[in-house]
């Protein structure tokens, strides 16, 4: 271990906002894009998604009514019959006659079927 006449080594500068960092970029600069494009991908999911959240308390609970209201409305609708059962359509039979074709029982389809071979027995003999 000998001593050497060789200058000490010199520190590296400190880094400063006015340091050039990237493709001659002062540092403030490539913080000031990076912060303009992350904020300009916040802004673009939110209003693609509309994930705004409500200020007021008014707002919340309006929102909170009308998905109420919007459930409500989809739970009624699946109670409506169809559009044919509900109007009568021109030349068709009238709902009378089909309510008299129809056996809404397995009951009564097992008469119905059991009806017709009696009926089918007596008309051989």
């Amino acid at each position: 271990s000998q001593a050497t006449t060789a200058p000490p080594k010199q520190k590296p500068a400190p880094v400063t906002s006015e340091s050039v960092v990237i493709w001659g970029l002062r540092l403030w600069q490539v913080v000031g894009i990076f912060a303009l494009f992350v904020l300009s991908i916040i802004i673009t999911l939110c209003c693609i998604f509309k994930c705004r959240i409500p200020r007021t308390r008014k707002e919340i609970e309006a929102r909170y009514a009308q998905r109420k209201a919007a459930k409500s409305y989809a739970d009624k609708l699946e109670t409506v019959p169809p559009l044919g059962e509900l109007t009568d359509i021109p030349g068709a039979q009238v709902a009378e006659e089909k309510k008299e074709e129809e056996i809404p029982t397995v009951s009564g389809k097992v008469d119905k079927a059991q009806g017709k071979k009696e009926k089918n027995k007596d008309g051989e003999k």
